[in-house]
């Protein structure tokens, strides 16, 4: 059974910042995607950051380029969501997920080729 939990999410104002983590347990596959999604009030879940635990490339929506960086401690089976520079616009649930290592790239943001979710924690910032 895989298993994601997220921590770290609260209130922050415009400019600060935030760090979420996501610790995994139960991977049943050697290499794999694990993702950031974000999903606000009345709009559909985007992709903010993916990696393949297995290379060594990172991709972010256009969005957070530059203000978030998503990075791994493969010792622990934890990710993390470093948020600098936060707008007004980042608020809304952030989702970490994982999926098969048999996707490619050009899907790192779609939140329906992902199959594990964690329960979602809160970022609200306020300007």
């Amino acid at each position: 059974q895989v298993q994601l939990v997220e921590s770290g999410g609260g209130s922050v104002q415009a400019g600060g910042s935030l760090r979420l983590s996501c610790a995994a347990s139960g991977y049943i596959y050697s290499n794999h995607w694990l993702g950031w999604f974000r999903q606000a009030p009345g709009k559909e879940r985007e992709g903010v950051a993916a990696i393949a635990t297995g290379g060594r490339s990172t991709y972010y929506a256009d969005s957070v380029k530059g203000r978030f960086t998503l990075s791994q401690d493969n010792a622990r089976n934890t990710h993390y969501l470093q948020m600098n520079n936060l707008k007004s616009g980042d608020t809304g649930i952030y989702y970490c997920a994982a999926r098969s290592s048999a996707y490619g790239p050009g899907t790192a943001m779609s939140a329906m080729t992902y199959e594990y979710w964690g329960q979602g924690t809160q970022v609200t910032v306020s300007s």
